[in-house]
């Protein structure tokens, strides 16, 4: 009977040890708009605060990096809104180079720790109760796993969220993630980080418009702006051109099976 009590409490201390991670991340994303603090990573909050950011970043730069990096993980790993705004606010802040430098390996060590929340908690489970057809997937995301995790990083189709836990259900090594996770994110978070370095002038033209609009008495100020309406459709082409050719390797491999 002790024998069975002390088993069944183990069994319970390693469930509580493998769904913790995942309760803590849940409880993050929960809280986030509980508190209300989704109101904060929007254009116009980033506006409203500029020079009180600027000012921050100037007399407190190495703070104030490590300040960013630690939020944007933690928006990562709790998979929380406002990944583009968090990026070009990185080049806005920091610089192109510096942000999204930053911006990459705070993402990158964030997305591994959902990937090893999700791949500890509920991958295992997840593959046992799925049945051969995700073992059939499985094998086959492998053969390929590098190729294929750079397209989904590369190409802006797939919600970032997604491709951060996806792997983690289909076997994929935390090497292979890491690495394809690392170098598959650069191009996106330096062209946005890019696109911050022009934020500012964004914002002062914006604010120019609203007291222009106030000033003239108008009853209703359009005081939004569209982070999105940065995006080109160049730029997403780019994006997906990028995204065809990481899968070269899978194309040409599939050939020289075919011969």
């Amino acid at each position: 009977m002790s024998n069975t009590a002390n088993g069944q409490t183990v069994e319970a201390v390693s469930k509580i040890k493998r769904f913790l991670p995942l309760l803590i991340i849940v409880a993050v994303f929960a809280l986030f708009f509980i508190l209300g603090l989704d109101e904060y990573l929007s254009f116009n909050a980033l506006s409203d605060n500029r020079d009180k950011l600027l000012e921050f970043v100037a007399e407190n730069y190495v703070i104030a990096l490590l300040i960013y990096s630690v939020l944007y993980t933690i928006a990562v790993a709790a998979s929380l809104p406002g990944g583009l705004l968090l990026t070009i606010s990185g080049g806005f802040l920091f610089g192109w180079f510096v942000g999204g430098l930053v911006t990459v390996i705070a993402a990158t060590v964030g997305a591994t720790i959902l990937f090893m929340v999700a791949a500890t908690s509920v991958g295992e489970v997840l593959r046992q109760k799925a049945g051969p057809w995700l073992k059939r997937l499985e094998h086959g995301f492998q053969d390929n796993a590098l190729s294929y995790l750079l397209f989904l990083r590369l190409v802006p189709a797939f919600p970032f969220w997604l491709v951060n836990i996806a792997p983690a259900f289909l076997g994929v090594s935390l090497r292979t993630y890491i690495i394809g996770t690392f170098v598959g994110i650069i191009p996106g978070t330096f062209v946005f980080a890019f696109l911050g370095t022009g934020l500012d002038s964004i914002i002062v033209e914006q604010q120019e418009k609203v007291a222009a609009c106030k000033a003239s008495g108008a009853a209703v100020c359009n005081e939004n702006f569209e982070l999105g309406s940065l995006i080109t459709t160049e730029i997403i082409w780019a994006f997906v051109a990028l995204g065809v050719i990481s899968l070269i390797p899978i194309i040409i491999k599939r050939v020289k099976r075919s011969a």
